[in-house]
Formats: structure tokens, sequence, C-alpha cells
């Protein structure tokens, strides 16, 4: 029995030990068969996260743009924003309990059906927002019901990265898992841009009428994406080391409480490694959508536009640093990305206070370099940290938690800071510390890069 088959009766597992699955070895050559698979796997990881993240990112922008106004209004603008984004950040609150309760089911019954239940779970929520009356017509209830919805989108979210991941890695090149692993993180700049465009078009063609009923259009086209979504994740097999494992009853009864057990060190590094990445990220999409209009003076479709250019820029880099992620090293990239975003925060901030809207637009469009440098990379980074029997539940729910203390909460905080010292330099020190403490957790993370997943 090797040192992973003896945890399963009580031992403490080691990642570096385990066994490979057949025809997903580095040394391997897979058949026909095994390289459709891995297509059909990486297309599908993409396809539903691309979705499943535009879901999530038209709420984002509608968070800063719509709802202080129609779910949240008060006689203080500023009031109205920090409860809309109060609505946003409470999602990523739930992200880690979708994630255990996901990550349960994907290592008891495989990552395939999972992923399938959280594609439907968010499409719905997402879908229905489209149709939910508003304060001025239902009172209170308007932003109780908008809320329970995001609650069930995030819940939902939690659950779809790690399967994601995993299913394009397992079925990866195990020499390469730095591009295998980009695939699903690609999807997080597909869904930007689709989710900015949808929201775009429609502030553009519906003009007056876009806080009336236009914001709905976007929530409302998520029906249609949920579908193709299932057709093809309904294509993809099980990953051949998550049915080995089943052929051999080799599952662990409880993945959790596994993985809370033996690894809870690792979910907690990986949850601050990811402050140098997803909590710039939803400053520069979300928080940003706000500032830039009311302290750079810049028009709405002014800053949609750059954030669309940033999610472009995003889409084209990303699968460059992964690959060379793969040459360099994963955690000398992620340290790198964390250098460029420390690096960049003040003189951001700077820009966008300068007044020139040329500057505005690039600082705007390489605003997520950083996320870019490092997001390819961080798929593989925290998978390879757990065994493959309870790795969806550990690398999700450790990827989730990060939603507590970096996702989540970072628009509120950015704005909380704002009005605490009336400066975006404020906002800029809280990027800053970010890149600091996720070097931090990474240097604590051991290497587990020449493992077979």
């Amino acid at each position: 029995m090797s040192t992973l088959d003896g945890t399963l009766a009580g031992g403490s597992a080691s990642p570096d030990t385990e066994p490979s699955a057949p025809g997903v070895h580095a040394g391997a050559q897979p058949t026909a068969h095994q390289l459709k698979q891995r297509r059909r796997a990486s297309v599908g990881s993409l396809i539903g996260t691309t979705i499943e993240w535009y879901e999530y990112y038209i709420y984002g922008a509608t968070a800063a743009l719509v709802f202080p106004l129609l779910f949240f209004p008060t006689h203080d603008r500023l009031v109205s924003l920090m409860l809309s984004f109060a609505s946003f950040a409470i999602a990523f609150a739930i992200r880690p309990i979708g994630a255990a309760v996901f990550g349960h089911f994907g290592d008891r019954v495989g990552r395939k059906t999972t992923l399938i239940v959280t594609l439907v779970m968010t499409g719905l929520a997402t879908f229905l927002i489209g149709f939910l009356p508003t304060y001025e017509s239902i009172g209170l209830w308007a932003p109780a019901i908008l809320i329970l919805l995001r609650l069930v989108q995030g819940f939902g979210v939690g659950g779809e990265w790690g399967g994601a991941a995993l299913m394009s890695l397992e079925w990866g090149d195990q020499k390469k898992r730095g591009a295998a692993g980009a695939w699903p993180q690609l999807g997080t700049s597909i869904g930007l841009i689709l989710s900015t465009s949808a929201v775009m078009g429609s502030s553009y063609f519906t003009g007056e009428h876009f806080l009336d009923w236009g914001w709905r259009i976007p929530f409302l086209l998520s029906g249609i994406l949920v579908v193709v979504g299932l057709v093809v994740r309904l294509a993809i097999e099980e990953t051949p080391s998550f049915a080995a494992k089943k052929q051999k009853q080799q599952i662990e009864k409880s993945p959790l409480k596994f993985v809370v057990r033996n690894y809870w060190r690792e979910i907690v590094k990986v949850a601050f490694l990811r402050m140098s990445e997803q909590m710039p990220f939803y400053i520069f999409t979300a928080f940003i959508l706000d500032y830039a209009t009311q302290h750079a003076h810049v028009s709405r479709t002014f800053v949609l536009l750059g954030t669309l250019a940033a999610a472009v820029l995003d889409l084209i880099l990303l699968p460059i640093f992964s690959n060379l992620a793969d040459r360099v090293g994963r955690r000398n990239m992620y340290y790198f990305g964390c250098a460029v975003l420390i690096a960049m925060a003040f003189p951001y901030f700077w820009v966008l206070e300068s007044g020139n809207e040329t500057l505005i637009f690039i600082a705007i469009t390489l605003s997520l370099v950083p996320h870019a440098i490092q997001y390819g990379a961080q798929a593989s980074l925290i998978s390879e940290q757990f065994p493959v029997h309870v790795r969806y539940t550990g690398a999700g729910v450790g990827y989730q938690m990060s939603s507590l203390v970096a996702g989540g909460p970072a628009p509120l905080i950015a704005s909380f800071l704002l009005v605490s010292f009336g400066s975006g330099y404020a906002v800029a020190a809280y990027l800053a510390a970010g890149g600091v403490i996720a070097a931090l957790a990474l240097s604590s993370l051991k290497d587990r890069s020449d493992q077979q997943l």
C-alpha cells in the first residue's frame, strides 16, 4: 500500500507520495481517447467557469451602478453604495460553505456530476434576479430576495472552482500543469469580458431606460449560457485519477473532516495566498466603477470600456504567463505578481486623481496585469497541496476561504477607507499590504511542483 492509501486508515497524508492515474502520468503516452477527453475537459472547464463568473460579475457591476438606487435607496448615496457592496460581499461568506458541501460530493460522487449541479444552481439564481421587483414596488422584500438569490449564487460558485480546476488538471499533461491549470482560470477573464460587454451594451442600447429595465438583460442572458454549459459538461468523462480511486473504493467518508484535521494549515495559507490576486481584482472591477465616476469624474461608459480593455488584456496575458510559469517556476511567477501589484498600487490612484482621461484609461487597462501574472499558476499551486481523494474539498475550501479575507470584503473595505481617510491612497496601501501578505503565505507553502496529480 502507498503512503496515501495508508491515510485512509487514519494516518497522515503527503501529496508528494501520491500515485498517478493510468494515462495521466507524465511518462505515459496518452491514447487517442484520453487526448480527446483532455481537450473536452479543458474546454468544458473553460466554458463552465466562464458562465459562472459572467453571472457573478454582472452582480458586481450592477452593485456599483444600479442596486444602490433601485434596491438600497437612502438619502445618502454613499450609504446606499455601501449597503449594495455589503450585498455583494455577503455571497463571499457563503462560498467556503459551498466549497465544503460540493467538495464532499466531488470527492465522493465525482467531479463531473457535482459541476453540473453548481452550474444549474448558479445560473438559476442569476436568471431570477432579472425578474426581481425593485424596492419601489415591494419595499424591503426587494433587497431581502436579492440577497437570498445572491447567497444561492455564491453557494453554487463556491463549489465550482475546485471541480473545474481539477477536471482540467487531472486530465491534463502533468509536465505542463501551469498551462493545464490556466484553462478554468481563463474563464474569469472571459466572464468579465462578457459581463462588462453585456452591461455596457445594455446601457448603450436602452439609454435612459437602463435603470428602468435595461439592467435586467444581462441577468436574463445567463439562461442561454447555462444551456450551452450543460451540453458541454455532459460530454466529459470523470477524471482518471478520481475514477481509479473510486474503483479501488479508496474514497474518504468525510473529506471535510479529513482535510481540516490534516491540512488546516494549507487551507489558511492558500486563503491568504490570494490576497494579492482576488482582493485587487474586485477593487479594480467593482469598487473602481463608482470611484472613477465620482472622483475622477469620468463617465460610466468610459470606466466600463476601460474595464473591458483590462479584461481583454488579462485574457491575452494569462496563458502567456501560465506557460512561462512552467519554465521559470510557478512560485517565482507568483512572487513576481506580488511585486508588480505593490509597485503599481500608489501610481494607479495618482493617475486616477490626475484628471487626465488618457492616463486614466491606460491605468484601468493595466490594472489586471498582476492578476494575469498570478492567476494561471494559482490553480496548480493550490491543488498540489492536497491528495487526490480529498483534493476537491481541500483546494475548493482553501480557494474560497480567501473570500472571507480578500474578495468579498474588498470593495466594502475600500469604500470604508475612502470615507475614513478621504483619499484613494488609503486604498493603495490596502492593495500593497495584500501583496506583502500573499508573498509571506507563499513562502510558507511547500513546493510540490514535482508531484503527479
